[in-house]
């Protein structure tokens, strides 16, 4: 049975909070944890250290909150959606007929990578549709990018604010839009230099070899083996989904390994391909659900000439954030 503002609801009641100091968080989010710990609700956490610690100082003493650790859920997107799932499905299993979740994605994230993380929230409002989720998302205004702040008014259905408010959000736009804009890509400082690799028309094997290759030994190793293995499916989706034909460059310094893999076709129907699994083992959304597994960030981009997905291994660099709404049409970029 759903309660609070979801009762009545079927499926995922996503909302943001966007808040201004300290005291607007705990005002929506302890009433929020406490209506599900008083409708015997499963009631969980996902914040960094700091603010897990003023939620808890909140919270009465022995309330039954389960927090979880926000940088191991939040390590990768697609990862996020997978351990999610399995969550939601232990409770509902377990007769849960609501469970309410708030959770905050980091600094970091708001910078080269960004992209990705958008996806991801406009993604969850499929991916986590078929069960009763009450969850919340929260970002700081004092220090979230405004750019990204505009991509969470057009991620989120609602934005919850203090006083058991919950509020639509004009912006929204339906994840099966937002997900095939050409998101901008931020690029990474070593795609300045000339690549170490570059091929025309590879196999998976000869993609695999040429990462083998350029890997300086500054990226660690078995992020290394899992580029190969996501290089090698992106490769081979582009042969046998894509149009001719298919480059594929390699660019490798400050700990990093950069790995683009372009063809001239529209890339995948699907808009959540690469962000949960898919039934066939036939379709480009597996390799771009191994991929965005194993690759620390994993950008789309389609563009009038073609498709592109770069693979990155190693440290992400700090970048600036990326501009608000899809990017004027133009030319593929060059990586």
């Amino acid at each position: 049975m759903r309660t609070g503002a979801a009762a009545g609801h079927t499926g995922y009641f996503h909302e943001a909070i966007r808040y201004d100091s300290d005291e607007h968080l705990l005002a929506v989010v302890v009433p929020f944890l406490l209506g599900g710990v008083a409708a015997g609700e499963p009631a969980m956490v996902a914040f960094g250290a700091r603010n897990a610690a003023l939620v808890r100082d909140a919270l009465p003493a022995g309330c039954p909150v389960t927090f979880l650790p926000g940088g191991d859920v939040y390590a990768r997107p697609a990862a996020a959606i997978r351990s999610y799932r399995k969550l939601l499905a232990e409770h509902v299993t377990a007769g849960a007929g609501q469970i309410r979740i708030v959770g905050e994605l980091f600094p970091e994230h708001f910078g080269a990578v960004w992209d990705t993380w958008a996806r991801y929230e406009s993604a969850i409002n499929h991916a986590y549709d078929e069960f009763p989720l009450w969850s919340m998302c929260a970002y700081d205004e004092r220090t979230t990018p405004p750019a990204v702040l505009a991509d969470v008014d057009r991620t989120h259905p609602r934005t919850a604010r203090p006083g058991d408010r919950h509020e639509p959000n004009p912006a929204y736009t339906p994840p099966e839009e937002f997900l095939l804009e050409n998101r901008p890509v931020v690029t990474d400082p070593i795609q300045h230099g000339a690549p170490a690799a570059e091929l025309l028309d590879p196999s998976p094997a000869q993609a695999r070899d040429a990462v083998r290759a350029a890997d300086d030994g500054g990226t660690p190793a078995g992020q290394v083996k899992e580029l190969m293995l996501a290089v090698s499916e992106a490769v081979s989706n582009a042969h046998v989904h894509g149009q001719p034909p298919v480059r594929m460059r390699v660019w490798t310094g400050d700990g990093r390994m950069v790995v683009t893999v372009e063809d001239r076709g529209p890339g995948p129907k699907d808009p959540f391909a690469g962000m949960q699994p898919v039934a066939s083992a036939t379709s480009a959304g597996l390799g771009l659900w191994i991929a965005h597994q194993t690759c620390n960030h994993v950008s789309l981009h389609r563009g009038p000439e073609g498709f592109t997905i770069r693979l990155t291994a190693g440290p992400l660099p700090a970048g600036p954030p990326l501009p608000a709404g899809p990017p004027p049409a133009g030319p593929l970029p060059d990586g």
